[in-house]
């Protein structure tokens, strides 16, 4: 960083009013830290001499090498629109070193670093535009979330049914103000449920912009009287949120997924990609769909996609392929939530369509008929998987995946695998409501 791009962020800060810094992290199961500072030390944390205690924080480190940096992302710069103006508020996204120098392998930024500098290699630039799908519930007089949503609208309802409007609204306008393109924004098909899309961009900056939607998101909504969760399945019987990944590579300003010679307009490098991503599907929900509740949510008869096809027709598969072409040939990856760690999961399926590439991995044909409508004897005869159905069985199935693993790092695996089997047993053992009704009266 040099010395006059210090100078104009430090500037910029007592300009704005800024008093006070977050240098925002992320940890490897997708939750955002901070380290709070004054403007006074930002020339400080623009030197990377900021340190703090990773062993603290879940996966990072061991307490004996618990000394780690943060490295701000000037270009992450944005003040929050919720905080004053006098005495502001402000934030910087950082990676994390090691005393060293070194980038700490701990640090999922870095592991979404490494595929897109191995896509690089390749002469590839990754677009990622993701839709975000999230719940508002009341909350009680205690200040409590409940369960209880604020409305019972449906699909793309108004005011005063959808009584999340006026929340909704105000989370877009935050969300420009600190620099999204908002596409649009809707109420989802369950009551309570709510979608906002914002334009797709390179992938980095689309995972960072990821973690800053979920803190506004529900920063906005707590001022609104709601509560904003992002996991996927908070109640049975209804729609679950998800978080579809639409994904394009580019090479010399061009999208080398579309092809107009082609009857689909399809490249062959978006077919190879799709089929790296079939391929390693199973082994990916362990990072796109990583808690037990996912799992709530990828069952049939919620629209959430079960099976591994893919099409440009229905929206049943895994994979489909919205109808634009152009520069706006994408393929769209359907089963992703929101509770995910959006740097984990992007490198993930980042990972998995290069390996199609690389090794030419062909798709089967397109799976044009209602997945949900056939029987289990007709899916068999087209080769047609599922996902896992819980999250133990996802993680066997990374634990087998020599590509992905070497997408995350070992330091990363390890630590996924270890924490994510903790949570998996610690479910398991439990007494469920279920149970209690199912059993205790029966025998």
């Amino acid at each position: 960083m040099g010395t006059s791009e210090k100078t104009q962020l430090i500037e910029k800060a007592r300009n704005l009013g800024v008093k006070f810094i977050r240098l925002q992290f992320t940890d490897i199961f997708g939750v955002m830290k901070n380290v709070a500072i004054t403007v006074e030390q930002l020339d400080k944390a623009l030197d990377n001499e900021l340190m703090f205690d990773g062993s603290s924080i879940d996966g990072f480190a061991r307490i004996e090498e618990s000394d780690m940096y943060l490295r701000p992302d000037i270009k992450s710069f944005a003040v929050f629109p919720w905080r004053p103006r006098e005495g502001g508020v402000a934030r910087l996204i950082c990676d994390v070193y090691n005393p060293d120098g070194s980038p700490f392998e701990g640090d999922p930024r870095y592991s979404l670093k490494k595929v897109l500098a191995e896509a690089a290699e390749m002469g590839y630039t990754m677009q990622v535009g993701p839709e975000m799908e999230f719940f508002l519930f009341n909350m009680d007089k205690d200040g409590r979330p409940t369960l209880e949503t604020h409305d019972s609208a449906g699909y793309f309802d108004l005011a005063p049914v959808d009584m999340g409007e006026n929340a909704r609204r105000a989370m877009v306008l935050t969300l420009e103000e600190m620099g999204f393109e908002i596409e649009a924004s809707h109420h989802e098909v369950a009551p309570g449920q709510h979608e906002i899309d914002f334009k797709y961009a390179e992938a980095l900056d689309v995972a960072d912009k990821i973690m800053t939607f979920k803190m506004v998101v529900r920063t906005t909504a707590q001022r609104h009287g709601l509560h904003a969760t992002f996991m996927p399945k908070p109640i049975f019987g209804i729609n679950g949120s998800g978080m579809h990944m639409n994904q394009s590579l580019f090479k010399d300003g061009k999208n080398v997924f579309y092809d107009p010679s082609t009857p689909d307009q399809l490249s062959e490098t978006a077919k190879y990609y799709i089929g790296g991503l079939m391929k390693h599907a199973r082994s990916m929900a362990a990072l796109t769909n990583p808690t037990v509740n996912s799992y709530k949510r990828l069952v049939p008869g919620y629209e959430a996609p079960v099976y591994i096809a893919w099409s440009g027709r229905n929206r049943s598969p895994l994979i489909r392929i919205p109808a634009k072409r152009g520069s706006s040939t994408r393929v769209e990856l359907r089963n992703p939530d929101p509770a995910c760690n959006p740097y984990l999961a992007i490198a993930a399926a980042l990972k998995a369509g290069l390996d199609g590439i690389k090794n030419k991995i062909q798709p089967p044909p397109p799976t044009d008929k209602n997945i949900y409508h056939m029987t289990a004897a007709e899916r068999k005869e087209l080769n047609i998987d599922s996902l896992p159905g819980s999250l133990a069985e996802a993680m066997q199935e990374l634990a087998k995946d020599d590509v992905l693993k070497s997408a995350l790092g070992d330091y990363v695996f390890e630590k996924f695998v270890e924490a994510k089997t903790l949570e998996w047993d610690h479910y398991r053992i439990q007494i469920h409501a279920w149970e209690v009704d199912e059993y205790l009266t029966k025998f």
